[in-house]
């Protein structure tokens, strides 16, 4: 039997393309374009709403770093029985306390990486007992000073 080869002009579906068309690969000039535009129309948009209100942003940031002492600080007492006193400190989360009472349980690595400071550059305060709840963990705000109002006014885990 005798084979002649197939000279249609069918193609197969995964190399089929009408002549002279290329297959798409990546972004078109004009589409990078858009999306710049777009992304420079939202940041219009949203960077003067934020610089406006940049204190309001290290008072939320302030807030998010009491939580996370906080969370340490309930980790620390789940493995050790008691919380820090005030003279050990936060500083208790990072590096291991040689002030009695030493926990026995600390954990390796501690609790936190580091201890982070305020927005405005200062250290949280720590007390226990608390004045406000069991334990306190707080900022003095802007002004880096016991009360306040406003801008200036402390920070803490009892808000």
């Amino acid at each position: 039997m005798r084979r002649f080869a197939n000279f249609s002009s069918t193609r197969t579906p995964a190399t089929a393309r009408p002549h002279g068309q290329r297959r798409a690969r990546g972004f078109t000039l004009i589409e990078i374009m858009v999306v710049i535009v777009i992304l420079g129309v939202l940041a219009a948009l949203v960077v003067p709403k934020i610089m406006s209100r940049p204190d309001e942003a290290r008072i939320v940031a302030a807030r998010q770093d009491i939580s996370s002492i906080m969370q340490a600080l309930k980790l620390y007492r789940l493995d050790n029985g008691r919380y820090p006193t005030t003279e050990q400190g936060v500083q208790a989360l990072v590096s291991k306390p040689t002030t009695e009472p030493v926990p026995n349980n600390w954990k390796g690595g501690g609790y936190l990486e580091k201890l982070p400071k305020d927005p405005w550059g200062h250290a949280y305060q720590y007390l226990n007992p608390g004045v406000r709840g069991e334990i306190d963990v707080f900022s003095f705000g802007a002004d880096g000073q016991a009360g306040g109002s406003a801008n200036d006014a402390d920070i803490g885990n009892w808000e």
